[in-house]
């Protein structure tokens, strides 16, 4: 993938571009995890929680199409909690989520948070080694996510 091909861009969690990469994403949740995924019983992260300053959505394009997103909560502790991650399986093994999780962390630095928070299920394998690559480190349950078995933190 040429470097110049990837696009990431902050998005408006209710455009249609980050609307259909969260469906993609709720629709693979539903499929990968055992007793599949609701996201009414999800800790929230909605519109309203994903535009600045209370958290930021993006969206990354390659070739103008949207192939993946992930956004972040901030709170006021100094941690940014990372929500929604989703890389389209088009794409895996390519980048996109590294650089995604990059500019992700990079979006949390300027809004001045020092740890990133994140958890995530056990079906999830790709996205524990994605975390575990970037320098993320398993630490015990900070929240009660019901389809959470893993938790994560980095310091900035």
């Amino acid at each position: 993938m040429p470097e110049t091909s990837l696009r990431i861009e902050i998005s408006d969690p209710t455009s249609n571009d980050a609307k259909w990469c969260l469906e993609q994403y709720f629709d693979e949740l539903d499929k990968r995890f055992e007793g599949g995924f609701d996201p009414s019983q999800s800790i929230s992260a909605n519109a309203r929680e994903l535009i600045l300053p209370a958290g930021v959505m993006l969206v990354a394009y390659l070739s103008n199409e949207p192939v993946g997103c992930g956004a972040l909560k901030f709170h006021n502790d100094g941690i940014a909690e990372l929500k929604r991650m989703w890389v389209s399986p088009n794409v895996r093994g390519r980048g996109v989520g590294k650089k995604l999780l990059q500019a992700l962390e990079d979006s949390a630095r300027k809004a001045g948070a020092k740890i990133i928070h994140l958890e995530t299920n056990k079906s999830l394998v790709e996205a524990k080694e994605l975390y575990r690559r970037a320098g993320y480190q398993e630490v015990k349950p900070f929240n009660s996510e019901p389809y959470a078995n893993h938790w994560f933190e980095k310091k900035l």
